[in-house]
């Protein structure tokens, strides 16, 4: 993307807007891998991983609760 940047003159200078990219492991298929990904591809990969954790530590604790177990915190 393009545009301007403006000075409090109001002169106006070419300005080339980059995405924010930043070189991070993740982990495909099983697999890591080195990418690079943009901060907002980054914040929902962050909350993907989190939501696959939650899920794996939901049927870690479903069969206890299942068999009339009660969690003890």
């Amino acid at each position: 993307m393009y545009g301007h940047n403006v000075s409090h003159a109001k002169n106006r200078t070419r300005k080339i807007f980059k995405p924010n990219l930043h070189g991070v492991r993740v982990v495909v298929d099983g697999t890591p891998k080195r990418m690079k990904l943009c901060t907002k591809c980054l914040r929902m990969y962050k909350k993907f991983q989190l939501a696959v954790a939650e899920k794996a530590a939901a049927k870690i604790t479903a069969p206890a609760e299942s068999l009339g177990a009660t969690p003890t915190a």
